[in-house]
């Protein structure tokens, strides 16, 4: 007899699966087992001390803000947060090893903070996107030695987002690299904010509470993380990545749907429980903050890392 776990993988394979554009968030949730390192095309990493500039495009309101924002000041080993175990900081350390890997002489080990905060709370270029006007929101950020993060609310439509992406990262002439995140609350939480909201395929479960209480942005956060460990490790398109170019695996996107150890397909893993509120996370961050992370690819085991 099959047992469950082969029953509900045979399932998702026989899912449609989006076809997807360079280094996008990926919306199959599918889990592989991906024994192969990751490929390095020998293309600069990002090193250095890095500023991540946030651009809120639309409405957001204070508490969402300071969820993402809280995220980022977390990722630095020098966060008073990085004792309180398991920590943001310590799931980032993983994209560490890449560069160690990579035997390239960066100049210093790459050191991310938080940086300006944009606000773009008027709609400047309306309420739907192309990803040419996404570059340009991006661009409003500091144009060299910058993570440019563009963070778009619930209201505007962006091209391609639900259909084939959740997020995309990039970077532009080798001077700064841009990621973008769209808010899915309204759109297509089943697919961007999985696992906080039943997925629109696959096997249908109670689905997880999300732990600063907001599906749209808790979502937001797993997409940035995932897409800032693309950025760190795959920043112009020719470092780290395995498959095509156009469409390849990542850091993040290389371990999709796992978020702790004894993950599935339609299940993210064991977890930790918040006793107060009943939420899910696996990572402690800056004020207290509790997050949900992707597991990243281990280059130095080859196999997907979870913080628990």
């Amino acid at each position: 007899m099959e047992t469950t776990k082969m029953y509900f993988f045979k399932i998702f394979l026989l899912i449609s699966v989006f076809q997807l554009s360079f280094a996008t968030r990926r919306l199959n949730e599918l889990v592989k087992d991906q024994t192969q390192l990751l490929h390095y095309h020998n293309g600069p990493l990002l090193s250095g001390k890095i500023p991540i500039n946030l651009i809120w495009y639309g409405q957001f309101k204070p508490t969402q803000k300071a969820i993402i924002s809280d995220f980022v000041t977390s990722l630095s080993s020098s966060s008073p947060a990085h004792s309180t175990q398991p920590s943001v900081a310590t799931w980032w350390e993983t994209t560490k090893k890449y560069s160690d890997l990579s035997k390239r002489k960066l100049p210093s080990p790459l050191s991310l903070s938080l940086g300006k905060q944009i606000l773009d709370d008027k709609y400047s270029l309306g309420k739907s996107l192309t990803h040419e006007q996404l570059v340009e929101l991006a661009s409003k950020g500091d144009q060299q030695n910058a993570i440019n993060v563009v963070l778009t609310s619930a209201d505007v439509a962006v091209e391609r987002f639900c259909m084939s992406r959740c997020g995309t990262h990039g970077g532009k002439n080798y001077k700064f690299v841009y990621i973008w995140v769209g808010n899915s609350e309204t759109q297509c939480p089943g697919q961007c904010a999985w696992p906080f909201h039943n997925p629109i395929y696959g096997p249908q479960s109670t689905p997880l509470v999300a732990p600063n209480n907001d599906v749209g942005v808790d979502g937001m956060v797993i997409n940035l993380a995932s897409l800032l460990a693309g950025t760190a490790t795959n920043p112009f398109g020719n470092g780290y990545y395995q498959g095509p170019a156009e469409a390849p695996l990542e850091a993040a996107s290389a371990c999709p749907g796992v978020y702790g150890k004894g993950a599935y397909p339609g299940y993210a893993g064991n977890l930790l429980l918040d006793s107060s509120s009943g939420a899910s996370y696996n990572a402690q961050g800056a004020n207290g903050r509790k997050y949900l992370l992707p597991a990243l690819y281990d280059p130095s085991t080859s196999s997907c890392s979870t913080l628990v």
